[in-house]
C-alpha cells in the first residue's frame, strides 16, 4: 500500500539547494587557488580597527548633523503652529 505524497516546499527547496551545491563543487585536485591564511596579521587588525573608528566617528557626526537639522525644523514648525493658534484666537 504505497501512497504518493507531494514534497513540501521546504523539502523541495532544500533538495534543490543540495543538488545545486553538489554540481557547483569541484574536486580538490582541480582547484588551482592556493589556500590563504585566514588569520589577520597585526597590521591588518590595526587597519581594520582604525577603519572602524573612522566609520564610527563619521556616523556620529552625521547623527549630530541630522539631529541639529531636525531640531531646527521642529522649532520652525512649532513657531508656525503658535502663529496659527494666535491668529485663530483673535
Amino acid at each position: 500500500m504505497w501512497q504518493h505524497r507531494s514534497p513540501s516546499i521546504i523539502e523541495a527547496s532544500s533538495s534543490f539547494l543540495l543538488l545545486s551545491n553538489i554540481t557547483d563543487m569541484e574536486p580538490a585536485c582541480r582547484k588551482d587557488k592556493p589556500k590563504l591564511n585566514s588569520t589577520p596579521t597585526r597590521g591588518d587588525r590595526a587597519r581594520q580597527k582604525s577603519a572602524q573608528q573612522e566609520l564610527k566617528q563619521r556616523q556620529r557626526a552625521e547623527i549630530y548633523a541630522l539631529n541639529k537639522v531636525m531640531t531646527e525644523l521642529e522649532q520652525q514648525q512649532f513657531e508656525a503652529f503658535c502663529k496659527q493658534m494666535q491668529s485663530q484666537g483673535e
